[in-house]
């Protein structure tokens, strides 16, 4: 049943808004991987983000995407938590609990190991609206929690506007969402942060919207 209820969600909602309602600017999505185990890495500045990020996927791809999200928020009610774990797939992260990193991301680490596609922004949480704040480092954590996981970073510009933080309303706004090739598989944590953040950089470049 609540198979069948994500499936009519997406159909009806997440892809009339991804390509109807707002006016996207997709560029690189043959970039998408399309098997895991890998990671979407995307600068987080709306709730409309991970909608949009997995609007891009077909239908039959739907049930290998699982977002990770803060546990905090989206478990705090119990409507917010059946619709987060069965209609959004996510992974609950507890950000704040104190935990080895094993026990933090044991859930990344079993999508991984089942083949998901992760979607984690390496912010940690919303930034200021238009503006990519620092990078942590949890998403190398998370990448090699097994072998040979892809990361695929990813920039998205104009949906702070399209929904702003802490506002309801929706705007229809043109958006770009601009899909880089994978992060370098280096064992190195300040090398694999300098590349995710170069390609950021440069992904952010091809935004119409900026």
């Amino acid at each position: 049943m609540n198979k069948f209820l994500q499936i009519l969600f997406f159909v009806t909602v997440i892809k009339p808004l991804t390509f109807i309602i707002l006016g996207l600017n997709i560029r690189g999505k043959s970039n998408l991987p399309m098997n895991g185990p890998a990671i979407l890495a995307a600068n987080h500045n709306s709730h409309l983000d991970t909608i949009v990020l997995m609007g891009l996927y077909p239908l039959s791809k739907v049930k290998y995407l699982r977002p990770v999200a803060a546990a905090d928020y989206f478990m705090k009610n119990r409507f917010l938590r059946w619709f987060s774990l069965n209609i959004m797939n996510i992974i609950p992260l507890e950000r704040k609990a104190r935990k080895s990193k094993d026990e933090l991301f044991a859930g990344c680490k079993e999508a991984l190991e089942n083949n998901k596609i992760l979607i984690l922004y390496p912010e940690g949480s919303r930034g200021k609206a238009g503006e990519m704040a620092e990078l942590k480092k949890g998403i190398f954590h998370i990448k090699s929690l097994t072998r040979n996981v892809q990361v695929t970073p990813i920039i998205m510009s104009g949906l702070d506007k399209a929904l702003p933080k802490d506002e309801s309303l929706l705007v229809p706004f043109n958006c770009d969402v601009i899909v880089g090739e994978p992060v370098s598989k280096t064992n190195d944590s300040s090398e694999f942060m300098n590349d995710l953040k170069g390609k950021f950089q440069e992904l952010s470049k091809l935004c119409l919207t900026k």
